[in-house]
């Protein structure tokens, strides 16, 4: 009888506890070596390497057929993490990690200028968010920050089994770790928090009225009006799902999910607010940015 084909030898345990750690250390090998891994993530699989390798990152754009407008955004291990990629975090975004970190959200900040790394155009953000799913945090504990997107091609669903991932994606990842089934869900609530108020880029898991909540007295804004400000800015809107329906984790990381959400990533707070539903792209003097949500 024929053995696994050289593809499905690729397939990592990570369903049992006894190959897990195993599992854990191939892929983190593989990472290493500059190559590209599937990791299962809080709701989605993700595809993803090491953020500091220029190379690598662009083998994950490559094999999900996407351009540099659309960078990953990044997965990090614990908060500690964050200052050495992002600089002026407010206290605000420190308060919301303390609460919210590992889970579903995704704070967008102003990057370390120092950093020789290269995500796509990112107009001098980040996207960062500690997902809460063991296998996704100890491959991350070994390696450090992951740039990491939906696995799946754009366009395509976003894959909710190592299996699934491999039919999308074959020989372009080194490896796949299986932790089982994900069930998808909501995809992570994104803030930008470069400046001094937080601005909701997209509602997900986490609602308006939880994160008020923990912020007390500094406001959130993403009242209607701000529909109609942005209009009037020349923002453009977006629907995910017309982009590429499940390319952000559907709650993958927060960046790509159940469609693949443009996300501006360089919004300065003025007291104006955002929609709810999210602006998908907005222009700021800047430039706009697109940040895809694992």
């Amino acid at each position: 009888m024929p053995g696994p084909s050289p593809l499905q030898e690729r397939l990592l345990d990570c369903t049992d506890e006894e190959t897990t750690q195993a599992s854990v250390q191939r892929a983190a090998d593989v990472v290493r070596e500059g190559r590209v891994v599937v990791l299962p993530t809080d709701t989605v699989y993700g595809v993803g390497a090491d953020a500091f390798d220029v190379v690598a990152v662009a083998m994950v754009l490559a094999a999900k057929h996407r351009g540099r407008e659309m960078p990953p955004p990044v997965l990090v291990p614990n908060p500690r993490t964050v200052d050495g990629l992002a600089t002026g975090v407010p206290m605000y975004a420190r308060i919301l990690m303390r609460q919210f970190w590992p889970g579903p959200l995704t704070l967008v900040l102003q990057a370390q200028p120092s950093l020789q790394w290269d995500l796509g155009e990112t107009n001098g953000t980040v996207a960062l968010r500690m997902p809460e799913d063991d296998v996704a945090l100890a491959l991350l504990a070994e390696v450090g920050p992951m740039a990491v997107t939906s696995a799946n091609v754009t366009g395509q669903p976003a894959a909710t089994t190592a299996q699934d991932a491999m039919e999308q994606l074959g020989g372009a990842v080194s490896a796949y770790l299986d932790g089982g089934a994900r069930t998808g869900g909501e995809p992570s609530t994104i803030l930008d928090c470069t400046g001094a108020e937080p601005v909701v880029l997209r509602l997900g898991a986490l609602s308006g009225e939880r994160l008020r909540e923990v912020l007390g007295a500094t406001p959130l804004h993403d009242s209607p009006a701000a529909a109609e400000a942005a209009a009037a800015a020349g923002a453009v809107t977006d629907d995910p799902a017309s982009e590429e329906a499940g390319d952000a984790p559907t709650d993958e990381e927060a960046g790509d999910e159940p469609g693949s959400a443009l996300l501006l990533g360089s919004v300065t707070a003025s007291g104006l607010t955002v929609p709810a539903e999210a602006v998908r792209l907005v222009r700021s003097p800047s430039g706009p940015q697109q940040v895809p949500t694992p």
